[in-house]
């Protein structure tokens, strides 16, 4: 019974594909911030996580378009793991970057994108 109740309070899908494109909102303003600093012309590991991140953001599409929520939540699936080591590879490499405040929230704000894009799968996973 306790896992019928559980399922119930699970959002909808389309719910789910809106949450996530929130984030993304977050993920764009990260990568358009690194993508135009000068420290990532000389950085090749600083654009592949801007190439990461484009990669994910571009692989879900815009949310206006998606037509079947479970085919948007396959594609960010399958986009996390990718997602996952940008983030990760940017926390590493974010000091030796920039110890700018701007470098240090974008770091953050990846992160937290990122985690909350995992929690919002993370029950669509469960309920599959």
């Amino acid at each position: 019974m306790a896992s019928a109740e559980t399922a119930s309070n699970l959002p909808s899908p389309l719910d789910q594909v809106r949450a996530i494109d929130q984030q993304v909102a977050h993920l764009w303003m990260v990568r358009t911030f690194l993508k135009h600093a000068d420290e990532s012309e000389d950085d090749e590991e600083l654009r592949s996580v801007v190439r990461d991140i484009y990669d994910f953001i571009l692989a879900v599409g815009p949310v206006d378009d998606v037509d079947n929520p479970a085919v948007y939540m396959k594609m960010a699936k399958k986009k996390l793991t990718k997602l996952r080591k940008a983030t990760e590879l940017y926390e590493e490499i974010q000091p030796e970057v920039s110890g700018h405040t701007n470098f240090v929230m974008a770091a953050k704000s990846l992160r937290l994108a990122l985690n909350a894009i995992s929690q919002i799968i993370k029950p669509a996973n469960a309920a599959s």
